[in-house]
This record gives C-alpha cells, sequence and structure tokens, in this order.
C-alpha cells in the first residue's frame, strides 16, 4: 500500500493541529520545489513556523516536520530554515510525536502512520515503528514528559 498523501486527506485537520502549535501550511502548486525542504522530492519543508507541503507530500513527513517545530526552542525557531537539526533524543521525540499527533489525522492514525515509517524506511532497533513505539521509546516518552510536550 503507498503512503498517504498530503491529496488524500482533509488538510484542515492538519491546519487545525498546526494551528495549536503556532505554526501555519503552505500549499505549494504541483511540480514546484517545495521551499525549505531538507530531503527535497515531495518531503516538507520548514521555514520559521510554516510548514511548506505539496500534493505529494507523504503526510507522515509534514507531521515529522511538524513535530520537528514543536520540540524545538524558541531560539532554533526563530533560526529555522530547513534544518531542523537536534541531537538523536530529539529526534526519537520527534517520532513518537508524530505518532501520537497521528491520531489528530482522521485518514492517518497510528496504525496506518506505523505502516508509512516502514514502508518509508524510518530504521529501528526492533525493526517496525509499532515495535519500537509499544516496546522501546520510553526515553522519547520521557523527552517529550520532561520538556511538557505530550498532547493531553
Amino acid at each position: 500500500m503507498p503512503v498517504l498523501l498530503c491529496q488524500d486527506i482533509n488538510l484542515s485537520s492538519l491546519q487545525t493541529l498546526l494551528q495549536q502549535y503556532g505554526m501555519q501550511q503552505q500549499q505549494v502548486a504541483d511540480g514546484e520545489e517545495i521551499p525549505g525542504s531538507f530531503w527535497k522530492d515531495s518531503e516538507a519543508g520548514l521555514i520559521g513556523d510554516t510548514l511548506y507541503i505539496r500534493n505529494d507530500t507523504p503526510v507522515h513527513s509534514a507531521l515529522h516536520e511538524t513535530c520537528h517545530y514543536i520540540c524545538m526552542d524558541d531560539a532554533r525557531k526563530q533560526q529555522l530554515h530547513t534544518d531542523a537539526g537536534g541531537d538523536y533524543e530529539e529526534e526519537n521525540a520527534v517520532c513518537y510525536l508524530q505518532i501520537l499527533l497521528s491520531e489528530r489525522i482522521p485518514e492517518m492514525g497510528m496504525t496506518r502512520m506505523f505502516n508509512d515509517m516502514d514502508e518509508w524506511g524510518y530504521s529501528f532497533r526492533l525493526g517496525s515503528a509499532q515495535a519500537w513505539f509499544e516496546r522501546d521509546a520510553e526515553d522519547a516518552r520521557q523527552w517529550l514528559l520532561e520538556k511538557r510536550l505530550l498532547p493531553q
């Protein structure tokens, strides 16, 4: 099954999520380069508080970049352009948070997020996103708790 793309969801649910974190989304025309995309191709981009997406942007990519923004401090947010940066612990927290927030996108949800992360090639010690989330992600959860970033 191909990964879920932004064209396959009601973008208002993504916009609502972004607004809760002081972000906005900017739609890029088909075939145009996505500003702020670190990985290029169809991957979401970040510049300041704006998430750039195209119809062919995978939803997991949009949520991953959103979670990078959520997890960074204000100083990094002010300098944000393309490379979200962060360390190993933050990257794990970003992956954990994107799984949790996938529940806010009706067409996505956690099961689809696990599958899409595996399909796209996210790498986890236990071999799958779901196994990592369920049995090996306590450090990521703890990081989010300490930063008070776990969604209610």
